[in-house]
């Protein structure tokens, strides 16, 4: 093999490093929205699209990395203390827990909060008070997204 081959195939093989490096860095998270029954059956998934485009746009969630879970519950089954912490809640509750792999800073964090909020707020009028949101980190190893492997930790 000549020497421009090998070089070649050196710089193939750390552009394609470089390439999954960066993929593996991404949040990939996942996504689960419970809130009461609406009127509206389009209401949860309005809900979970604008909570997508917070991600992109607050932690850099890439194209397509879109995986929810969006639960309707009656009134047996959303149960919620409507003044913990002396936060106002009414029957209108929103609660997001998004897992995603750990790494992000206090201050992603933050804006994400904040960006999930406003979003809700000003798009489909929810108070800032009937937000919960939960985020759970897990180690990139944690994930399999299909055929049975752990496909960060190869």
């Amino acid at each position: 093999m000549a020497d421009d081959d090998v070089r070649l195939i050196k710089v193939i093989h750390h552009v394609f490093l470089k390439n999954l490096s960066t993929l593996w860095s991404h949040p990939m998270p996942l996504v689960r929205v419970d809130l009461k029954k609406q009127q509206d059956p389009t209401y949860a998934k309005r809900v979970g699209q604008l909570i997508y485009a917070a991600l992109r746009s607050a932690i850099g969630v890439p194209e397509n990395d879109n995986f929810q879970i969006l639960a309707e519950h009656d009134d047996q089954h959303f149960i919620f203390d409507p003044q913990y912490l002396g936060i106002q809640r009414t029957d209108n509750l929103v609660v997001i827990q998004i897992t995603l792999s750990e790494g992000r800073t206090l201050e992603q964090k933050k804006l994400l909060y904040k960006t999930i909020v406003e979003s809700l707020n000003t798009q489909l009028a929810v108070r800032l008070e009937d937000v919960f949101i939960n985020l759970v980190e897990v180690k990139k190893e944690n994930w399999s997204f299909g055929n049975g492997i752990a496909q960060y930790a190869l």
